[in-house]
């Protein structure tokens, strides 16, 4: 079964605590749950504040739907980073064909 995998790595310049990080991380990672069927997660430890890495995972069972769900997630996310005043710097993905255990 495949499995995609995205990563992002995201600027956030107008960061100046925690609290400001924190604010935008999260509204990007609860607008991509709520939009896509996907798990997210913060996968840096939060030691700069005007940085933050997330990793978006997907499954299912055809490889041509998940590079396409991973496209249109990374163009939503660039939307959803720009309109809170952050920048998606970086954004790499892969897609993993599992074979099933006999």
């Amino acid at each position: 079964m495949p499995i995609a995998k995205l990563t992002l790595e995201i600027d956030i310049p107008h960061a100046h605590s925690l609290k400001d990080r924190r604010q935008v991380v999260r509204s990007i990672k609860d607008k991509l749950r709520h939009s896509f069927n996907l798990s997210i997660a913060e996968l840096d430890q939060a030691l700069v504040w005007n940085r933050a890495t997330l990793g978006i995972v997907a499954i299912s069972g055809s490889s041509s739907y998940l590079l396409g769900q991973m496209q249109q997630i990374d163009r939503a996310a660039q939307r959803m980073a720009n309109s809170l005043g952050a920048d998606i710097i970086d954004s790499y993905s892969e897609i993993i064909d599992e074979e099933p255990i006999p």
